[in-house]
């Protein structure tokens, strides 16, 4: 539209008024163009911030499983007294509620596959079935919740009554224990972190739309400013 717009004024000379009117356009548009692509800018970085998030995740998310198959195995296959039963109960339930059945794996997964940055794509079209896959991937971000694992506390009462129980006889374990619980508050800190990183992200994906109206007023008032230039070139002979 741009260009068009400029073949039709090249029928006016140079320094009429229409080109003073596209040289203003230009100024206009273009600072525009400049903000937004600050803006642009600014949201890349923290989507940025948000892959990084994820990897982070998933190292503690790995962590925390290495720690609990390692305690599982050295003190929860053979016979075993009551505070390592306890405690081995207690890993048992943590993995269940961060692996086995819970929607922490999914949320990392998906997250990592459902960039705000596809947004994007909402201008451009999207095949109707992938379309509707994505929605249902942000749809299942968008509800999981980590503070429900909060209930999921990595000490309690009984816990820390085997733990004591366990520092005079068998401290190794406690100290075990004590390092799988901390991986798993590592692992809830980083997923929680993830979350509100993504929920920042979707809150202001709306900055994409700015970034493509802004290139879009910039390709379209950049011709009539080439088109000034050319002509007062010419006329310039």
């Amino acid at each position: 539209m741009g260009v068009i717009g400029t073949l039709f004024l090249f029928r006016k000379p140079a320094g009429h008024r229409v080109w003073k009117v596209a040289d203003l356009l230009w100024i206009v548009l273009g600072g525009f163009g400049a903000f937004g692509a600050i803006l642009a800018g600014v949201y890349t970085d923290d989507s940025s911030r948000i892959e990084r998030q994820i990897d982070i995740a998933y190292a503690a998310t790995t962590a925390f499983d290495r720690d609990a198959a390692r305690f599982r195995l050295h003190y929860c296959q053979n016979d075993i007294n009551e505070p390592v039963s306890v405690l081995c109960d207690k890993v048992d339930f943590l993995s269940a509620s961060t692996a086995g059945n819970a929607e922490l794996p999914l949320f990392i997964e998906v997250t990592n596959q459902v960039s705000p940055l596809q947004g994007l794509r909402f201008v451009l079209g999207r095949p109707p079935d992938e379309s509707a896959e994505m929605e249902e991937m942000v749809d299942a971000v968008d509800s999981f919740d980590p503070d429900q694992f909060l209930a999921f506390a990595a000490f309690d009462e009984h816990t820390l009554e085997a733990m004591g129980a366990l520092r005079a006889e068998l401290p190794s374990i406690s100290g075990d224990f004590q390092i799988l619980a901390q991986s798993y508050e590592t692992l809830i800190s980083q997923v929680r972190t993830l979350k509100s990183e993504w929920e920042f992200l979707q809150e202001n994906a709306f900055i994409l739309l700015l970034q493509i109206i802004s290139l879009s007023l910039v390709s379209f008032a950049a011709p009539f400013r080439l088109g000034k230039s050319l002509v007062e070139l010419r006329a310039a002979r």
